[in-house]
């Protein structure tokens, strides 16, 4: 059998990775099972990217490789867009990457920043790509952890100066997944500095920008004076339209930092199928239409998720973005226990905090990606959990 390479070695398990062979196995078990594991609704994308996507898959060159340009009409909607939400115009053809969903972006970029001996900081609990594409690269991932005494915000004067002064990379994602927490400006404008000071590159994770309530508009890190010298900033279509299989994502950055980016994907793709960036044309011209009805949706969910878990006993605050809960534990129920046993007794998935870093431990995540009904039953069944290993039963 061939060696693995040693950072290989390093990966950990991906969370969710083997959560749909375990939904089938309790189906076939006759289960009734509620997922509430994976930040993917069951709603639908706008209805004018079916078309956009029909439409564009029977020209025949979209069939052809898009290489790093793509469809240069999707790189003018996102400049339009970036425009449009957030007041920061770029170029459309040296400060866009197209890429095959916002994950495949993050996790390559740290092949062009980080090599051995250096660390990148990732918050923890956190999106494993940000430690995934440390690993590949050969750095080193200095562990973060958010907790509830910094607000889930990553504190720079914490982390020790030796780490500071050989980190490549910070990585940040306001709103958060999955704890749930937003940034405030001056933390933002203070990072920037800090960042700009210590010459690292900040990764910023905005996949969740347009999913937000009761008021709050999340920023770009571009409204940040000083921002566009060190940050790239990551979006995606997959949360704010319905459209986490589609894959279709990108990158805005200055020209040096995009052209980086582009560089690495030249050697590991050749781009995203041309008809889903029609499609995702389509997404971003739905914009103003579709997101506000969308966010309604969420919100009612949102409330159900808080009304019934708290309703069943446990402890979380209202969040004010993302589609997730981050759920209290009793310090004595590991959440790894507490996600098998609900998983097993009760048909239902949710993410223990311990999937996301050692940082995660002492909570769940709840996405609430499914009707009120199915979240207020879940929630029932968590409390029977719960109950039944703070009491000691088997």
């Amino acid at each position: 059998m061939p060696k693995h390479a040693e950072r290989f070695k390093t990966l950990p398990e991906y969370p969710l990775a083997k959560i749909p062979q375990r939904k089938r196995e309790l189906l076939e078990r006759g289960l009734d099972v509620i997922d509430l594991g994976a930040g993917d609704a069951d709603l639908d994308p706008p209805a004018s990217v079916f078309t956009a996507l029909n439409d564009a898959a029977r020209k025949p060159p979209m069939s052809r490789y898009g290489f790093g340009l793509g469809l240069v009409p999707f790189r003018e909607a996102v400049s339009s867009w970036m425009e449009k939400r957030f007041g920061y115009p770029v170029n459309p053809l040296t400060e866009v990457v197209p890429l095959i969903g916002s994950k495949e972006g993050i996790s390559h970029l740290a092949l062009a920043y980080a090599e051995p001996d250096t660390y990148t900081i990732v918050p923890e609990p956190g999106y494993n790509a940000y430690q995934g594409g440390t690993l590949f690269a050969g750095a080193k991932p200095y562990r973060y952890a958010l907790r509830p005494r910094t607000d889930f915000l990553v504190d720079l004067d914490e982390i020790p100066s030796d780490i500071l002064s050989r980190a490549r990379i910070l990585y940040l994602n306001y709103p958060n997944n999955p704890t749930a927490a937003i940034a405030p400006l001056d933390y933002l404008e203070d990072v920037v500095a800090r960042c700009r000071d210590l010459d690292i590159l900040l990764v910023y994770d905005n996949a969740y920008s347009e999913l937000a309530f009761d008021g709050y508009v999340p920023p770009s890190i571009f409204e940040i004076d000083g921002a566009r010298e060190i940050a790239i900033e990551f979006h995606s279509l997959s949360k704010t339209y319905n459209m986490t299989g589609w894959r279709c994502g990108w990158a805005v950055a200055n020209p040096e930092i995009c052209a980086t980016l582009a560089k690495v994907k030249s050697f590991v793709d050749t781009g995203q199928f041309m008809a889903i960036q029609a499609a995702g044309v389509a997404a971003l011209e739905s914009w103003a239409e579709f997101v506000p009805r969308n966010v309604a949706v969420f919100k009612e969910r949102r409330d159900a998720a808080v009304r019934s878990f708290r309703k069943a006993g446990f402890v979380c605050d209202i969040p004010r973005a993302t589609m997730y809960l981050w759920v209290r534990l009793p310090e004595d129920v590991p959440s790894g226990l507490f996600a098998e046993r609900l998983l097993e007794d009760e048909g239902v998935v949710i993410m223990p905090g311990s999937a996301f870093g050692a940082g995660g431990e002492g909570f769940f995540r709840v996405s609430f990606i499914t009707a009120p009904e199915r979240i207020a039953e879940a929630a029932r069944r968590a409390a029977k959990v719960l109950a039944n290993l703070t009491a000691g039963v088997a």
